[in-house]
């Protein structure tokens, strides 16, 4: 019963935010960053419903939404429902649909690109060294405390452990951990 009055009232109050979503152009990557982290057999089922609730309760997914439809509108928005502080995207980076944010708490995102699917933890760092900034490929995982810098190329599928300091290419397939990372497993 409570979630449905805070439904109710979500939608009132969000009409500005579900009207920016349904005349945006990343319509689509939106619903796929909506259901990244969900595991619901009839995707999209209920999107009005889920879309209102993210937006209520997840600054983390709030934040991913500015960036998504970026406009004078969300900047206007953000006073009455403001980002997460602590997680920062760089309106430059290019973002795939499909991006899995799990708690990113203090977590920067400033990359060339970001391909779809790809999953970012708590504490990262991806960021530019000398004006030039990584590229991360599709399905990606980032674990806690990764930093990831300078004109590298991340490959499909890897992945990146905890705590790891990824200064160097890091091919498709690989898994690598350590400060510097090293590849310790090949897929």
């Amino acid at each position: 019963m409570c979630m449905k009055i805070l439904y109710f009232f979500g939608q009132i109050l969000l009409l500005p935010h579900l009207l920016l979503f349904l005349f945006s152009n990343n319509k689509v990557i939106i619903i796929q960053d909506l259901y990244a982290r969900k595991t619901v057999v009839n995707k999209g089922v209920h999107l009005g419903y889920d879309l209102t609730l993210e937006l209520l309760t997840n600054r983390y997914f709030r934040t991913l939404f500015y960036f998504r439809i970026h406009s004078f509108f969300s900047k206007l928005l953000r006073v009455f429902y403001p980002k997460h502080p602590s997680f920062t995207i760089d309106i430059h980076t290019k973002i795939g649909g499909g991006l899995k944010l799990a708690h990113p708490y203090a977590t920067i995102i400033n990359a060339e690109e970001v391909g779809s699917n790809v999953y970012i933890n708590h504490l990262v760092t991806i960021g530019e060294k000398e004006g030039k900034k990584p590229s991360i490929g599709n399905n990606v995982q980032i674990h806690a405390h990764a930093i990831i810098i300078g004109n590298i190329v991340i490959g499909d599928n890897a992945i990146i452990g905890a705590g790891s300091v990824v200064v160097k290419d890091v091919p498709k397939n690989a898994v690598v951990a350590g400060n510097p990372a090293k590849i310790i497993n090949q897929k």
